[in-house]
């Protein structure tokens, strides 16, 4: 398969893999030797002590959608060494991850956990599931997950800090202040025109936030 021979910014594009590999050259072998089919005593801590994974789906047309997801570190049960359970919780009913699961299964998960440079990722395939008896441990705050996203592993490997060390992404002394940042209120009206109440929306979402309402 290959990508179009040009961009409408440029035509100088990589089009094979053997251009890609020509420019990178070949995995190392103990690269490659880290990708399992399963999880072990030492890959599943990664996912225990995540509060925060990022989904990575597509639809039938190939396009692509990546989502967070959040909560208590753990919030990802482990079923068994080939299959994980993502509770789904409420959210803004655009629900872009699972019609893209529902259309098409491959999912990409990538697991973060606070100070660790070290990320975990997970390939495989997706099911949506409503099963009560499975959902039931996911429960937070009494209450229990509509739905939730089965994963069936398929690759499953650490990727190296590089990416968190260049990034500095760990590091307070190069957080950005929120208040230097567009809130949501602000992105919506810069969308939508002048008419839209920016600050009328913020303080409504604040005051949801601060009741939890809609968390779960």
């Amino acid at each position: 398969m290959t990508s179009s021979s040009r961009h409408r910014l440029t035509s100088q594009v990589i089009q094979t893999e053997d251009q890609l590999r020509a420019l990178l050259g070949e995995p190392a072998p103990l690269t490659c030797a880290k990708i399992s089919d399963r999880l072990n005593s030492m890959t599943r801590m990664y996912i225990e002590r995540s509060p925060f994974v990022c989904f990575a789906t597509s639809d039938a047309a190939g396009n692509c959608d990546l989502s967070p997801r959040g909560d208590p570190a753990g919030f990802v049960r482990i079923l068994d060494d080939r299959t994980l359970l993502v509770p789904e919780r409420p959210g803004n009913r655009l629900a872009d991850s699972l019609r893209n699961i529902l259309a098409s299964p491959r999912i990409g998960l990538l697991f973060i956990v606070p100070g660790v440079t070290d990320t975990f990722r997970v390939n495989g395939r997706a099911t949506v599931t409503v099963d009560t008896e499975l959902l039931a441990p996911c429960a937070v705050e009494g209450k229990v997950p509509r739905l939730g996203i089965l994963v069936d592993v398929e690759e499953a490997y650490t990727q190296c800090s590089k990416a968190f060390l260049r990034s500095h992404l760990w590091d307070p002394q190069r957080f950005v202040d929120p208040a230097t940042m567009p809130t949501g209120g602000q992105v919506h009206r810069a969308i939508q025109g002048e008419q839209f109440d920016a600050q009328q929306y913020d303080e409504e979402r604040a005051e949801r936030y601060r009741r939890r309402t809609g968390f779960y």
